[in-house]
């Protein structure tokens, strides 16, 4: 989508502004740019109450940003929203450079940082998506099939071609992503261990944490979506009771609705877990919004009434580290710094306490033979009392159910 041949795409900041958070969607834009690797020749800002439907921008700004492209050498123009296939059309034959919008830019940075296969596959997903309605008649080379005889119907046009093999591409993506979401199910449904996710907005600081908790040594970097794959790592809570921590994508306002639709099989790690920890910068001084966007995008994955800590990031860099946010459990909202180590030992104690317990009070006699058994209870339960029989270890102590089902022959009625 954006330029990578040995040209660097120069590009002229474009957005439309009506209030404050429109000002801060534009720093935004800035930093998804840098993130995608374009070089900033130019910002043009327009204060209007709507968006023009037919430029973006007025015509008299439109033409003002046409003359600033040649004066700036700039080779493609950047706007802060996504845009009308006629938006583009217009503002490309007035401007004749490329034109992008904020969800290409984003789905752009997202191909880059897709490692993983199904990753891969969710970003292809989403950029088919979002290119489908988009098709001028030039056409688009997609790939080698769908030439020569035998592949055209009579009249067909190139565009008309195009099209077809992007909803046969489309639908066998969908199929893929079905077959993942049914793996993955089988994996979370088969965990014996409790989930923590990690949710949060783009660059809140929720790898670091991940990190800090469980020494992941996931890639963290003050840019944004550094997080696309999800990391799953165990941690052991301070009552003994060990767990899973899932890092996820972090979300962002105007975030694409194409890549919410294509990651929801990455997103059922939200949907399935226990408990989600929120981070939240600190430090934003947008952070309600920022929390809003999160709770917003939970609502639309229909995991908005799961138990949820709120932990307020970067403390290390604001004044006050007392922080209310209107609608959280104060009991439930912990001032952290995930890079300096600060309160996670509150966090934790908080888990603890907002965690459903799963765990319940047994006895049990595990013959000397099954060592292996015994070691297992002492790293997933809480041992309150160990007493050796002639004919074997007896165990009292408080065992996850799980485990009480599998090791079921053990217990004393």
């Amino acid at each position: 989508m954006i330029s990578k041949n040995d040209a660097t795409t120069r590009a002229l900041l474009v957005s439309v502004i009506n209030n404050l958070e429109d000002d801060t969607t534009f720093e935004e834009l800035k930093l998804l740019s840098k993130t995608a690797g374009v070089e900033i020749v130019g910002e043009a800002v327009q204060r209007r109450s709507k968006i023009d439907p037919t430029y973006y921008v007025g015509r008299g700004k439109a033409e003002e940003i046409a003359a600033a492209v040649k004066t700036l050498d700039a080779n493609a123009i950047i706007c802060d929203d996504e845009l009308s296939p006629v938006q583009i059309r217009n503002l490309e034959k007035l401007t004749e450079v490329q034109i992008i919008d904020r969800t290409m830019l984003i789905l752009d940075i997202f191909a880059q940082r897709a490692k993983t296969s199904e990753g891969k596959i969710q970003v292809e997903l989403a950029q088919l998506q979002y290119m489908m309605p988009r098709l001028t008649g030039k056409g688009i080379e997609l790939s080698q099939e769908g030439g020569g005889i035998g592949t055209r119907g009579p009249g067909e046009t190139k565009l008309e071609t195009d099209r077809r093999h992007i909803r046969r591409r489309i639908h066998r993506l969908k199929q893929e992503l079905k077959q993942i979401q049914k793996s993955r199910q089988l994996i979370i449904k088969s965990r014996r261990f409790p989930v923590i996710s990690l949710v949060g907005y783009t660059n809140a600081g929720k790898s670091t944490l991940m990190n800090a908790l469980t020494n992941a040594k996931v890639v963290t970097g003050d840019r944004l979506f550094e997080t696309l794959d999800t990391t799953t790592r165990g941690l052991m809570l301070p009552d003994g009771r060990k767990v899973l921590v899932s890092d996820t994508v972090g979300f962002i306002r105007k975030l694409p609705h194409h890549l919410v639709e294509a990651f929801k099989a990455t997103l059922e790690e939200v949907k399935e877990a226990d408990v989600l920890i929120l981070v939240a910068d600190g430090s934003s001084p947008v952070l309600d919004e920022e929390i809003a966007t999160v709770s917003s995008v939970l609502k639309e994955l229909e995991a908005d009434r799961k138990p949820t800590i709120l932990a307020i990031n970067k403390i290390d860099k604001i004044s006050s580290q007392s922080v209310y946010i209107r609608g959280y459990d104060r009991e439930k909202t912990i001032e952290i710094s995930a890079l300096k180590g600060l309160n996670l030992d509150k966090l934790l104690k908080t888990i603890c306490d907002v965690l459903p317990s799963t765990r319940q009070f047994a006895q049990l006699v595990i013959p000397y033979s099954q060592g292996q058994v015994l070691d297992e209870i002492h790293q997933n339960g809480l041992v309150y009392e160990v007493e050796y029989k002639d004919n074997g270890v007896k165990v009292k102590g408080s065992i996850e159910q799980a485990m009480l089902k599998k090791y079921e022959k053990y217990l004393v009625k």
